[in-house]
Parts: C-alpha cells; structure tokens; sequence
C-alpha cells in the first residue's frame, strides 16, 4: 500500500487489492467508467481474465475507488496490465501513472520480465512516456476500441519506475 498526495486530493491510497471489498473497488471503477459510459455489457467489460486469480490496483481517494488496473500474466514472462481506468473527474492528475507504476512493481516482484498493454490509440502517448513501446503491427480490433500492443521491459527500470 502506498499513500500519495496529488494536487487535488490531500491522500490518494494505491492498493494492491486482497479482499472481497478491495476487488469490488476496482469493478465500482470499470462499471462507472467504462460500462456507463461507453454502454459495454457487464458481459464484455468482465471476461475470462476476471477470475479469483486476477490482480487488481486500486487507487482509493478517502473512501471512494477512483482508479484501477487488472493485472493478468499471458505466459511465464510476460504480465498484462489492463482495464486501466481512472474515474473522469479524477483524471489528468497523475494517478494513471501511479496506478500502472504500482501494477508493474507488483509484476516484477512476481518475477515477470515485461508488461503488456493494449493502448487504445487516442492514450498511445501516454503509455509511451512511461517506457512503454508500441508496436503498431499487433492491432486489436474490438466492439469498442481499436487498440494497439504495447511492451515494456521491466528489467530495465527500478522499482520506482526509474530507469537503471
């Protein structure tokens, strides 16, 4: 657990959620964010990657669940970071970043070598400016976004997303 200041919010908790109701912080987050917004079916928001296995980071304002990250590993190597989400009014304050620092340190202790995203194309830059390389050849094209993979390798970055 980490407890940050931004400029908004006095302390902003950055959990890697272990219990029921810490999971359910990062559901409240995906279904206000995305579900609402974009009218994505429960059925489509929550797939096979949403299992008792799957990790989450949740950033909590106070109370409220206000941004998160499901972490899943595609092979023995390589963990994938997705349904990153931050809730609107908490956007454009840095704690995407915060949450998907936090997702890669976690994969990293885990032992995994390199995080996978997905970017949607409008966020490529965002991902970019924290290592991320796309790679515009593996295109996924969904029912709601066209998304495009992104690798970086965790080996070359310290545990407070630093380079070596």
């Amino acid at each position: 657990m980490s407890i940050f200041a931004t400029r908004k919010h006095a302390a902003m908790e950055i959990i890697r959620a272990m219990t029921l109701a810490e999971r359910a912080g990062a559901y409240y987050v995906r279904i206000q964010a995305m579900a609402r917004k974009h009218q994505i079916p429960l059925k489509v928001e929550f797939d096979e990657h949403d299992t008792m296995d799957t990790k989450y980071i949740v950033a909590i304002d106070n109370y409220l669940p206000v941004a998160t990250c499901r972490l899943y590993p595609t092979d023995q190597y390589h963990m994938m970071l997705g349904r990153i989400v931050v809730l609107p009014e908490y956007r454009h304050q840095g704690i995407g970043t915060m949450v998907v620092r936090e997702a890669e340190n976690w994969a990293k202790e885990l032992g995994y070598k390199t995080s996978v995203v997905e970017s949607r194309d409008n966020k490529i830059h965002f991902y970019e400016t924290m290592g991320y390389v796309a790679d515009y050849s593996q295109k996924v094209v969904g029912d709601t976004f066209t998304c495009y993979r992104m690798e970086k390798d965790l080996e070359q970055e310290t545990c407070h997303g630093g380079m070596k």
